[in-house]
C-alpha cells in the first residue's frame, strides 16, 4: 500500500485542489434533484405509475447503498484523486444514458449516476480529513454550499429548459452533462497523485471495526433519517405542491428554492462549528426546523415558500453536520472513509425506502398528509440521533482502543 503524502504543497495548487473539490461536489446532487420537476413529463412519456416513478427516484439511493462500501477499496487501490475522477466519468456516462430515449436506458442511466455520486459522497470527507485536517468544518461547508447551489440551479432551470426552450425532458436532463465535464477538466491536474487513503504506516483500521461502534451507528442513523426525509421531498415536493393548488412552474421554482436554501448552511455552519465544543444543540435545532417545516406544509400550505425554505435549510444543515461527523468523529483518513462508507451504505439504504413508500402511501390514502406525518415523526427521531452523534467524541482506532475505551 502506497503511503499518503501532502497532495499540494503550494498556495496555487491548494487553491486548485479546493476548486476541484467544489466542482466535484457540484455533481453530487444536481443530476438527481433535477429529475423531480420533469418527473410528471417522464411519467406521461412512459405511462409510469406513481410507484414506478418513485422507483426511478429510489434507484440512485440503492446505488448509493450498494456502491458506498466499495469506495474506500477503490481509494486504497487507485488513490483518492483517481477514484474521484472515475466517479465523474460514471456520472457523465449516466447522464448521457439516462437521456438516450428508451425506458430501460432511463432507469439504467439513473442507476449509473447514483453509482458515481456514491463514490464521490464517500471519498470527499476522507480527502478533507487527509488534506485539510484542521479545516474540516469550513471546507465541508464550502463544498456543501457548492453542492446545494448546483442542485438549486438544476431544479429551477430544468422545467423551463424542457418547455420554454423545446428541449423536452430528455434534452433538459442531458444539459446537466456540463457539470461532470467541467469537473473532470479541473480535476485532471490531481491525477498525478497516487496516494491511497491510508496514513503513513498503514496502521489505521479498516471498515470492519467501524460497524462495532455505537457512535458510528448514531452518525449513520442521523444521516439516514435526514436522507430518507430529504429524498422524499426531492421526489415528491412538486406533486405535494400541485395538490395544494400550485402550478407546475411554481412548484419547480419552489423546488429550486428548497435546493438553494439547503446550500445556505454551508455559509454559516463552518465558522459556527469551529467555535463550539460539540454539535448537539446545532443538530437538535436543525432537526426541529425540519419538523416545523413539515408541519407547516400540512396546516398552512399557502405559506409554502416559507416552509420549503425552512425545510431546505434544516435538511441542508443536517447533511453538512453528517458529513462533518465523518472527519470529526474519526482519527485518520482511512477511518473517515470507513465511517463514510458505512453511514452512506446504511443511511441511503434506509433512504431508498422513502420515495416508493411515500408514493404508495399517497396512492392508498389519496392524500399527502399521512406521508408528511411519517416524515415529521422521523425528523423528531433524527433530532434524538443528532444529540447523540453531536457529542464531542471520537471512534478509537485499534492502536488506541487498548488504552482508551471506545466512544459511544
Amino acid at each position: 500500500m502506497s503511503q499518503a503524502r501532502p497532495v499540494l504543497s503550494t498556495a496555487p495548487r491548494t487553491v486548485l485542489l479546493l476548486i476541484g473539490i467544489l466542482l466535484v461536489a457540484a455533481n453530487l446532487r444536481a443530476p438527481i434533484t433535477g429529475l423531480a420537476p420533469v418527473l410528471g413529463m417522464i411519467q406521461d412519456a412512459f405511462a409510469l405509475s406513481t410507484a414506478h416513478a418513485g422507483l426511478l427516484t429510489t434507484l440512485p439511493l440503492l446505488a448509493f447503498a450498494l456502491v458506498s462500501p466499495l469506495a474506500p477499496w477503490l481509494a486504497r487501490r487507485f488513490g483518492l484523486a483517481r477514484a474521484l475522477f472515475a466517479a465523474l466519468v460514471l456520472l457523465a456516462g449516466g447522464v448521457v444514458l439516462r437521456s438516450a430515449g428508451p425506458a430501460w436506458s432511463l432507469f439504467v442511466g439513473t442507476a449509473v449516476i447514483g453509482a458515481g455520486i456514491a463514490v464521490g459522497n464517500v471519498l470527499l470527507p476522507a480527502l478533507l480529513k487527509r488534506d485539510f485536517p484542521t479545516r474540516i468544518a469550513s471546507v465541508t461547508g464550502a463544498y456543501a454550499l457548492a453542492m446545494g447551489a448546483a442542485a438549486a440551479v438544476a431544479s429551477a432551470t430544468v422545467f423551463p429548459l424542457a418547455t420554454g426552450f423545446g428541449l423536452g425532458w430528455s434534452g433538459a436532463l442531458l444539459a446537466m452533462l456540463v457539470l461532470p465535464l467541467v469537473a473532470m477538466l479541473l480535476w485532471w491536474p490531481q491525477l498525478g497523485e497516487r496516494a491511497a487513503v491510508a496514513e503513513p504506516g498503514g496502521g489505521a483500521p479498516g471498515a470492519g471495526p467501524i460497524w462495532r461502534h455505537s457512535l458510528a451507528w448514531q452518525v449513520t442513523l442521523f444521516m439516514g433519517l435526514n436522507s430518507f426525509i430529504y429524498y422524499v421531498m426531492i421526489g415528491w415536493l412538486p406533486a405535494i405542491l400541485a395538490s395544494r393548488g400550485y402550478s407546475a412552474a411554481e412548484a419547480g421554482s419552489l423546488h429550486g428554492l428548497m435546493q438553494l436554501a439547503s446550500a445556505i448552511p454551508g455559509l454559516v455552519l463552518g465558522p459556527l462549528i469551529q467555535r463550539l465544543h460539540d454539535q448537539r444543540m446545532v443538530a437538535l435545532a436543525t432537526s426541529l426546523l425540519v419538523a416545523g417545516a413539515l408541519l407547516g406544509l400540512q396546516w398552512l400550505p399557502q405559506l409554502a415558500g416559507l416552509w420549503v425554505a425552512c425545510f431546505g435549510f434544516g435538511t441542508g444543515a443536517c447533511i453538512i453536520l453528517a458529513l462533518m461527523f465523518m472527519g470529526l468523529r474519526t482519527e485518520n483518513p482511512r477511518q473517515a472513509a470507513a465511517l463514510s462508507g458505512m453511514a452512506q451504505c446504511v443511511g441511503y439504504l434506509l433512504a431508498a425506502f422513502g420515495p416508493p413508500l411515500v408514493g404508495g402511501l399517497r396512492d392508498r390514502s389519496q392524500d399527502w398528509n399521512p406521508a408528511l406525518t411519517v416524515c415529521l415523526v422521523l425528523s423528531l427521531t433524527m433530532a434524538a440521533a443528532g444529540m447523540l452523534a453531536g457529542r464531542n467524541r471520537r471512534i478509537r482506532s485499534a492502536s488506541t482502543a487498548a488504552s482508551t475505551p471506545a466512544a459511544g
